[in-house]
């Protein structure tokens, strides 16, 4: 990627007024009560009784993921810009995403793990978000002024950020495991429609954002492209590998896969629009587009997994049937 590249992609701004961002927060808070209505205590008991998959999968989402997404960018080198590097700590940072456990669905996979590894990450996020993308984001930053010479020093308003994450996150999470024990009937009724709301929603939230930069964005997408896939493999490769390094059950190894390769990126746009982090940065709407592209990204390649799950069954069972 030339330089030039880089720097209109970092130029790009995304201006949203108080109306727009409190629709964006009251929608995502919508989002993450339908994710809860899923969860109920008593699925949690099976998959506790053999704990050996959720400590391995919330190891891959809050551990390793923002490690080694650190190592990528930092191997990218001069290909990326600091702040697309940063884009990308920002979204391993997050939680695992809301659609994961509709794809657990769609490809056969534990689900009940499923639910167990988005509520845990969820549940965390408000101390692991700021955290990992805090360590992890300053780590890549001091490297990265190597290579690009001066970048700023990442600074997280701690109180900001977690009041933002507990509002979207721990509020709506609460609502929804109590509305799934008190109210099963509605939360069958819910539980569908709010889960393709979700998919609807953060295409219109990344249309909506960058329709003031679609000739800016459409010029850069290739790179954009080849930046995400890259990542999003990455994540996806690790779940899986890490599951089959541990000789978990195939089921379980297809969760820990869609759950590492799927992330909250939703929760990373607000914290980019809506707290101060970056009030003192230079532009960095590198970090805006590799952030919402991997929302659109991570539906693709979640179908595509699941796609290749089920037509490897419907492989097993044509070859047992066979003999």
């Amino acid at each position: 990627m030339t330089q030039e590249i880089a720097a209109s992609l970092d130029a790009i701004e995304v201006n949203l007024n108080a109306g727009g961002m409190n629709t964006i927060n009251i929608v995502l808070a919508f989002v993450m009560f339908g994710v809860a209505l899923g969860i109920k205590p008593g699925m949690f008991i099976e998959v506790f009784r053999k704990p050996k998959s959720v400590i391995l999968g919330a190891c891959c989402q809050l551990v390793l993921l923002p490690a080694f997404t650190c190592g990528l960018a930092l191997l990218m080198g001069s290909w990326i810009s600091p702040m697309m590097g940063l884009g990308m700590v920002l979204v391993a940072a997050c939680p695992g995403g809301n659609i994961s456990n509709f794809m657990s669905s769609l490809g056969k996979a534990n689900v009940e793990l499923s639910v167990s590894l988005t509520a845990i990450s969820t549940a965390l996020a408000v101390l692991m978000t700021p955290f990992n993308f805090w360590l992890w984001g300053n780590i890549y930053l001091h490297a990265a002024s190597n290579i690009a010479g001066d970048v700023p020093v990442l600074v997280i308003p701690l109180w900001d950020v977690f009041k933002t994450i507990f509002i979207l996150l721990g509020i709506p999470l609460t609502l929804g495991v109590l509305t799934a024990r008190y109210l099963p009937k509605v939360a069958d009724v819910l539980k569908k429609p709010l889960q393709w709301v979700s998919i609807v929603f953060f295409i219109a939230m990344v249309v909506l954002a960058f329709s003031g930069n679609m000739q800016a964005f459409l010029k850069c997408i290739k790179y954009i492209f080849v930046v995400v896939f890259i990542h999003n493999l990455l994540a996806l490769c690790l779940g899986f590998g890490v599951a089959s390094a541990f000789k978990l059950p195939f089921r379980d190894r297809r969760t820990l896969t869609i759950e590492t390769g799927i992330q909250n990126s939703g929760l990373g746009l607000v914290l980019m629009l809506g707290t101060g982090i970056f009030a003192g940065f230079p532009p960095h709407g590198g970090m805006l587009v590799i952030t919402a592209w991997w929302g659109i990204w991570h539906i693709v390649s979640g179908l595509t997994v699941a796609t290749i799950f089920n037509l490897r069954d419907r492989k097993a069972n044509v070859q047992a049937l066979g003999k």
